[in-house]
């Protein structure tokens, strides 16, 4: 339960960091309130999750999450650039969170 916790924790995490983009320097209200909605569950979660889970890995694994999660939704949503050396890097993030779900005791 606490890995799907962490999946929950870290999609929250990728809501606010593209929230983030919406408030215009938090000067929107509905997307400041939303991104810190977001915030806030992203971070309640992560340390529901770590009740179980080593801090190290839950940490790396809901940083992971956030950034791949962002990667993309940059490329889909804002047309960051999606060449072959980012998608290189957003697929070692993916084998590092594998390799740290894999590896944990919990």
């Amino acid at each position: 339960m606490s890995w799907t916790i962490l999946f929950v924790a870290g999609l929250f995490e990728v809501g606010w960091a593209i929230g983030l983009k919406y408030t215009d320097g938090f000067t929107r209200l509905w997307p400041t309130v939303g991104t810190v909605t977001a915030m806030t569950i992203s971070v309640v979660l992560l340390g529901l999750a770590m009740r179980e889970l080593p801090v190290g890995t839950a940490y790396a694994v809901w940083t992971g999450i956030g950034a791949v999660g962002t990667v993309i939704l940059g490329i889909v949503l804002f047309n960051d650039p999606a060449n072959a050396a980012r998608l290189i890097c957003v697929g070692l993030i993916i084998a590092g969170i594998l390799g740290l779900k894999l590896t944990s005791a919990a």
